[in-house]
């Protein structure tokens, strides 16, 4: 069986878990800006060469 903890602020958490918890999202926001920049780029290079069979 498994306990769940429930407390009344995010604050009362442990230090360590708050860190663990900034470092994810930090890892996260990095993540999303290469996905945007991936498409961007995978975009950009189907745009040019659909252009170039079409001309």
């Amino acid at each position: 069986m498994q306990r769940t903890l429930s407390l009344a602020s995010p604050g009362a958490r442990h230090p360590f878990r708050q860190a663990v918890k900034a470092s994810r999202i930090a890892r996260t926001r990095a993540r999303d800006e290469e996905d945007v920049k991936l498409f961007v780029m995978s975009f950009s290079a189907f745009f040019i060469c659909f252009y170039t069979f079409i001309f």
